[in-house]
């Protein structure tokens, strides 16, 4: 069976979101999440704040960028990498995600999200068609035909 790296989270942006491009022009999006995760303490509950930084990169990353302002809640789904470099003579290590596709889910306020689909309410980011996807926002389907009649051209007769 093959290994599976899969995730999916739901959090609030811990600050706006840092584009850059590399040397080849590649844009990068870098951004943090908040996930709160509610754990009992005592008779009562209280939320257990956990972070995770994340990466998106290319077309995607360039047009969702402006739309990341520090509070607003997004949906990530990408996967787990681990990065390791030395610093001080001491070996480090730091799990990261690296996103596939972001949703953009609403603003601080809790309202729908920044207008990242072009009508308001939420936008959905799939890789590009240079990417090997759809660019366009979710819920972007194409005029209905005119024959919704429920008659086909080639009825058959039983």
């Amino acid at each position: 069976m093959a290994d599976i790296n899969h995730v999916v989270l739901v959090g609030r942006l811990t600050r706006d979101a840092n584009l850059k491009f590399s040397s080849s022009g590649l844009a990068i999006c870098e951004f943090s999440i908040a996930i709160n995760r509610r754990v009992r303490q005592g008779e009562g509950w209280t939320d257990e704040a956990h972070f995770f930084d994340i990466t998106l990169f290319g077309k995607q990353a360039e047009a969702i960028a402006k739309y990341m302002a520090k509070g607003n809640q997004i949906a990530v789904e990408g996967e787990l990498r681990l990065d390791r470099w030395e610093q001080d003579g001491q070996k480090r290590s730091k799990i990261k995600i690296v996103a596939n596709n972001v949703q953009l889910l609403g603003s601080r306020g809790g309202g729908a999200g920044g207008g990242a689909s072009g009508g308001g309410g939420q936008g959905r980011f799939q890789k590009t068609q240079e990417d090997g996807g759809d660019s366009s926002p979710e819920g972007a389907y194409p005029a209905p035909d005119d024959r919704e009649s429920g008659r086909f051209e080639d009825d058959i007769p039983f």
